[in-house]
């Protein structure tokens, strides 16, 4: 007697590539997460300069068209005076690529930013910074004595 292979069941099939395509979604196209590395003066990811300074960087290799990055800031308090001050995101060294505020009352901001990177996708190495500086605040006292300070990190990095 011949052996009758089954077809397999389509529907079983379709349900098995839907819960694929599900998990796809969930967990989103992330192509590789991308570090970042302390660069402040002080050795920490806090910096109190009046004029901008680079608190973060990396260097990556363009290969994807986007860089999805979360960033976290707060300032600081000396003597009941809040501090407050400015971001930005350069590329490249000197490409203002994003920016924003630290107000200062004492509470964190959760910048998140879509980079297009496609301006950069013929470079072999392309230097991403993260840069802060004081603008509000006291000018004496804090964490290194020059006044309040503004800290900074990523939370998240992918490039997309």
């Amino acid at each position: 007697m011949p052996k009758v292979a089954m077809p397999p069941n389509f529907l079983q099939q379709l349900a098995e590539l839907r819960e694929e395509v599900a998990a796809l979604r969930r967990s989103g196209w992330e192509r590789d997460e991308l570090p970042f590395y302390p660069t402040s003066l002080h050795g920490m990811v806090y910096e109190d300069s009046t004029s901008l300074v680079t608190l973060w960087e990396t260097i990556l290799s363009p290969r994807t068209a986007t860089l999805s990055l979360g960033l976290v800031f707060i300032g600081d308090v000396v003597s009941a005076t809040n501090t407050g001050g400015n971001w930005q995101v350069l590329a490249n060294s000197t490409d203002v690529v994003a920016s924003g505020t630290v107000p200062a009352t004492f509470s964190y901001q959760f910048p998140a930013l879509t980079i297009d990177l496609t301006p950069y996708r013929a470079l072999t190495l392309l230097k991403v910074q993260i840069q802060v500086q004081r603008t509000a605040g006291a000018t004496t006292g804090g964490k290194y004595g020059g006044g309040g300070s503004i800290g900074g990190a990523p939370r998240y990095a992918r490039l997309l």
